[in-house]
């Protein structure tokens, strides 16, 4: 039984650090967002190429998939977090109906 509760608290501590994810994520995206259509740095050769407008589509995109990966990764913590939740339940279970054998 203890192997069921090293494993939900080894489950819980990943879930906890997925949660996390959004808040040390947060910052870049939103300056990495900001810098997509200030593209000086690209001078008149990223204008006659036409690269400008395709880099400011892809740092959108680039946004967009970062923003889905937070929701899918905090819906990932949120089952882990229940599976951990459901071991300990079982471990407390366990332990109880062993108690009433014993």
């Amino acid at each position: 039984m203890s192997d069921l509760k090293k494993q939900a608290s080894s489950m819980h501590k990943a879930a906890s650090g997925l949660r996390g994810v959004g808040q040390h994520t947060a910052k870049p995206l939103a300056e990495f967002s900001a810098q997509q259509h200030d593209l000086k740095a690209l001078g008149a050769l990223g204008s006659l190429l036409g690269a400008k407008s395709e880099i400011e589509k892809g740092m959108a995109t680039l946004s967009k998939l970062t923003k889905q990966l937070e929701q899918e990764w905090e819906s990932e913590a949120k089952f882990i977090g229940e599976v951990s939740d459901a071991f300990d339940l079982l471990d407390v279970l366990l332990a109880a109906a062993q108690g009433k054998k014993g």
